[in-house]
């Protein structure tokens, strides 16, 4: 690990946010398989019930989202994959927009204590999520809010922030031309903070996004919050909690990720 963090790179769906793209993926292929693509099912291996959190977290989430529909049509076997999937995603599109603009989604408390306290500690941050929706997400999160109602008190959270604004750079919904698990998307962000990649650590909570972590020489803490501790263990990050309120934040000053002692 580098003697010192001078960046860290949030995933946002999943890590920051508690977001509805889980089932709007869900209700989107249901929706398809009950009227366009009904003919097509019988020769499926899909069934509502077989797409699982599971299945999300192994095969859609952390990929930008037509390569994510393919994967998914890919996996119940959905002939002609490749070309449907810009059916699926754009259905899936157009209701996970409904479900943010009702405020169906919520901001994990823990992650936005852990990021006030990384900005407090020096270290400058980046949002790095594959969603083009990821900014509508963090433009809704009045980080002043949450921090009053929490008595946080930092020089960095000043009245009317929003999450957005409290990044020092957002490279989130960008094209590239590679998804995760290359690094391309990380190695963006740690050159528009201006910090070397040696130096950042990733925060992540897809097998994909800490692959992508380790391949660009970074640091990768994984947080599992949809019980697939074993599945992300697998990918070895370098250090795994299932709250952001356990991480040791006097680590972070010399440039390890560490659990706090229990």
């Amino acid at each position: 690990m580098a003697d010192h963090f001078g960046g860290a790179i949030f995933d946002v769906d999943g890590v920051l946010v508690d977001s509805p793209h889980e089932r709007a993926w869900r209700d989107a292929l249901k929706e398809l398989m009950e009227t366009k693509w009904s003919d097509l099912r019988p020769s499926t291996s899909y069934s509502p019930e077989r797409f699982t959190p599971e299945v999300y977290q192994q095969v859609i989430s952390g990929k930008p989202r037509f390569s994510g529909a393919q994967a998914a049509l890919e996996y119940f076997d959905v002939p002609d994959a490749e070309r449907r999937s810009r059916t699926y995603g754009d259905r899936k599109q157009s209701i996970v927009i409904k479900l943010i603009e009702a405020d169906e989604f919520t901001a994990y408390p823990d992650a936005l204590r852990f990021l006030i306290a990384v900005k407090d500690a020096g270290i400058r941050a980046a949002a790095a999520s594959s969603s083009k929706n990821a900014g509508l997400f963090l433009r809704q999160i009045r980080l002043d809010t949450f921090a009053k109602e929490n008595g946080l008190e930092s020089e960095h959270v000043t009245p009317g922030l929003t999450l957005l604004e409290f990044f020092d750079a957002d490279i989130s919904g960008r094209d590239f031309a590679h998804g995760k698990p290359h690094p391309e998307i990380f190695l963006t962000a740690a050159a528009e903070l201006g910090v070397p990649p040696e130096e950042c650590f990733v925060v992540e909570d897809a097998v994909s996004g800490i692959q992508a972590a380790k391949a660009g020489g970074m640091a990768a803490l994984g947080i599992s919050r949809a019980s697939d501790e074993e599945l992300l263990a697998a990918a070895k990050p370098d250090l795994l909690v299932t709250s952001l309120d356990d991480v040791d934040l006097g680590a972070l000053a010399e440039g390890r990720l560490a659990q706090t002692d229990v």
